[in-house]
């Protein structure tokens, strides 16, 4: 839950005054939540007030589980509020099918809420499982929630005094389901006549429907006829005032004014309250008095068309939201998909190609200028783009700094969208130009229409970002395989680290002059299910890129340390080396999980190095500098990894405070090779001594590499001539045998 998930409320005019409760039966409300809050709030905000002069009385659930057992026991709820996203993103929704289907409950009212507006119920499920409202949290005030309250209970008290009206019950619970189903407020408008007619038992003839239609200040503006039938057939959108027959108009017209049913002898007008005053009536001749059950279907009748005229509304602006996007007024993600794949069915997809356009360094200049000033770029772009666009493009906004476009691939080519984009933008009366990466897939590389031909495109958009500012690529189907490979990667490597299959493996450390071992590093090993071992020079970049490496780094320090412990038993004074990505060391809580690590283990921050790579720079020199310097003031030590392979900067190696300098692999297999690499070891080595550090070389395999070493000063060498990385039990062993023959 975040802060805008609590029912706040807030005083928006003068609501309902409390009153004392009376001595009858309370309306029975279930507040179903998983945060505390809101049930504390929703109490607060009712507390004491009554509807159709009954008191409330709230039953609590945390989950849509505990709602569905108290339901099982408490069969004469009235109302749920019942919020969408609480043990998972579907729970709310799962509550409704379980109330709905497996309780069997029809009358009991569901009002959802939700702090998340993303997450508002699917039309499918609105119009199944007979969803009264929908509310988003921050909307419900204390005088709403009331109203939104008193009409459900109405909706409910009704239901229940019209049990035994069975079959006229039926018919309208499956007509306010029906209407949901329509598409805007004419085609429902005319089921409503359908419907009345049914209900009263007349033809559906000379039946008129008028919708009044408010201006922003509430003054009425006109009173418009939406749906006729019959002798009034040829009035649809006309004005009440040009029916020409008085009775009509002015019943209508009084309805509406006066916001109430009128029952005549011979005719009747019903009205029916819609959302910010977009009421509307409907009028017909009954040609004999109504029966007073009629009189109480048709008052049920109007309860709850009211309630399904609102869901009209509602499903208009969850459309809205659905497939438009509302800064912008574009075609959203989901609405550029939905057209590709029409097109697609429709075979008029042939040719054609979706560009991803995206703009570089977006989240810098929103950093920079605020996000105002990013909205304001964003239309600026959007204009460009809907007024140079060639002709039958459909340009949607797919993210929140990407556009997409659809259209003839000969049009859509890169050199020409560049050109469309690449003059600066009239900001706040600066002109500020922008780069773009523009990813390209071509219609004919996606089987399965939208969906595929967005996943390529973006494979290529990302293929563009990584070769530079304002590139462009084309998605190609090798590009997809080593993508959908490196996919394939990661997710192996997910479950391998949620299964616990990734492991630890040791190599010693030894000082050359006494040759004694004085630690080990620890690296990390993954096999798979079928045995088979993935390199690291595989698995590791997909870690970092992803951001798993955070997680694994963090078990890999843990584990490293509590195997220390242990062999610290064994032989007193080993230290650990353990490897940090840089992503891992650029966490804020880095340091502070290193002492929870050493505090778990036992072990003194002596014993800890940390080994990281030149490649740290990129989160900026005083940043690193400070953070080593807190990691030293600690007591723990840290080396520099594969020296000479990354930035190489010597004014970056003198401003961090390091202890130790190792010499990657490939300039000490040149030692006894004769290259001519072998002279870049023979200057890392009193380069690193100039500095105050100690040097390590890793990756030694023979006696002469050794000796040439030794010959240069190194202080301390690893690799398969003292021996290769073991698991846990083999190098203890291994130490064991070490000291046996020493």
């Amino acid at each position: 839950m975040n802060d805008h998930d609590i029912l706040e409320f807030v005083d928006d005019g003068e609501g309902p005054e409390p009153t004392e409760p009376q001595e009858s039966a309370p309306w029975r409300i279930l507040v179903v939540d998983d945060d505390a809050d809101v049930h504390e709030s929703t109490a607060f905000g009712l507390r004491g007030m009554e509807i159709e002069g009954r008191p409330l009385q709230l039953l609590h659930a945390y989950s849509g589980t505990e709602a569905v057992q108290i339901l099982g026991r408490e069969r004469d709820v009235a109302v749920i509020l019942l919020d969408v996203v609480m043990e998972s993103e579907e729970a709310g929704l799962v509550t409704v099918d379980r109330i709905r289907g497996e309780l069997g409950l029809a009358h009991v009212r569901i009002v959802l809420r939700t702090g998340q507006p993303g997450h508002a119920p699917e039309i499918e499920t609105i119009r199944r499982y007979d969803i009264n409202d929908y509310k988003t949290k921050s909307e419900l005030t204390r005088v709403k929630l009331y109203t939104a309250l008193t009409t459900a209970i109405r909706s409910y008290d009704q239901l229940q005094r019209l049990d035994a009206s069975r079959r006229g019950l039926e018919k309208i619970v499956e007509a306010s389901n029906q209407f949901l189903a329509e598409q805007g407020l004419r085609t429902f408008a005319e089921g409503v006549i359908t419907q009345i007619a049914s209900l009263i038992g007349v033809l559906p003839e000379g039946l008129v429907c008028a919708s009044r239609r408010t201006t922003e200040r509430g003054a009425a503006r006109q009173c418009t006829v939406i749906a006729a039938a019959g002798a009034f057939a040829g009035l649809m959108d006309r004005d009440i005032a040009d029916i020409g027959d008085a009775v009509v108009a002015d019943c209508l017209t009084r309805a509406l004014s006066q916001r109430r049913n009128l029952l005549e002898p011979q005719h009747l007008t019903l009205f029916f309250a819609g959302q910010d005053g977009n009421d509307f009536a409907a009028f017909v001749r009954a040609g004999k008095p109504l029966r007073d059950v009629d009189v109480r279907l048709l008052n049920v009748f109007c309860s709850n068309i009211s309630l399904s005229a609102a869901n009209i509304d509602l499903l208009a602006r969850l459309r809205a939201h659905a497939f438009r996007d509302r800064l912008l007024d574009l075609p959203n993600r989901m609405a550029l998909l939905q057209h590709i794949d029409q097109e697609a069915a429709a075979g008029r997809d042939e040719g054609q190609v979706l560009a991803l356009l995206d703009i570089d360094r977006f989240a810098e200049t929103n950093d920079m200028f605020g996000y105002a000033y990013g909205d304001l770029l964003l239309q600026a772009i959007a204009r460009r783009l809907a007024g140079g666009l060639p002709p039958h493009c459909l340009l949607a906004r797919v993210a929140g700094d990407t556009f997409g476009v659809w259209g003839p691939a000969s049009e859509l080519v890169p050199a020409r969208l560049a050109a469309l984009l690449e003059a600066p933008y009239l900001v706040e009366g600066v002109a500020r130009p922008m780069s773009f990466s523009i990813g390209l897939a071509r219609s004919e590389n996606a089987a399965g229409a939208g969906q595929e031909l967005f996943k390529n495109a973006l494979i290529a958009l990302k293929q563009a970002k990584a070769s530079g500012l304002g590139r462009a690529h084309y998605y190609t189907a090798e590009v997809g395989i080593v993508t959908r490979e490196r996919t394939r990667l990661l997710h192996g490597l997910q479950q391998a680290f949620d299964r616990e299959s990734l492991f630890l493996v040791y190599q010693p450390q030894l000082a050359l002059a006494q040759d004694r071992v004085i630690g080990a590093e620890a690296l990390l090993r993954w096999r798979t299910d079928d045995g088979r071992f993935v390199s690291p020079a595989e698995f590791i970049p997909v870690a970092e890129q992803s951001g798993l490496i955070v997680p694994i780094g963090h078990w890999v320090l843990r584990t490293a340390l509590q195997a220390l412990a242990r062999l610290r038993a064994q032989q007193d004074g080993l230290r650990m080396a353990v490897n940090v990505s840089p992503l891992q060391f650029a966490q804020p809580q880095f340091l502070a999980q290193v002492d929870q690590a050493l505090h778990d283990a036992g072990l003194p921050p002596s014993c800890l190095e940390l080994e990281i790579t030149e490649s740290v720079a990129v989160m900026g020199m005083e940043r690193v500098s400070a953070l080593l310097h807190q990691i030293k003031a600690r007591g723990i030590a840290v080396a520099i990894d594969d020296f000479g392979t990354g930035f190489s900067s010597l004014s970056y190696l003198d401003r961090l405070p390091a202890d130790r300098l190792k010499i990657d692999r490939a300039f000490v297999s040149a030692l006894d090779s004769g290259d001519t690499t072998a002279r870049i070891a023979e200057m890392i080595v009193p380069l690193g001594h100039r500095l105050g550090m100690q040097v390590l070389a890793e990756g030694v395999e023979t006696p002469a590499q050794a000796q040439a070493l030794r010959q240069l000063g190194c202080d301390e060498v690893q690799g398969y001539l003292y021996g290769k990385p073991m698991p846990l039990d083999g190098f203890a062993d291994w130490l064991a045998q070490r000291e046996t023959l020493a």
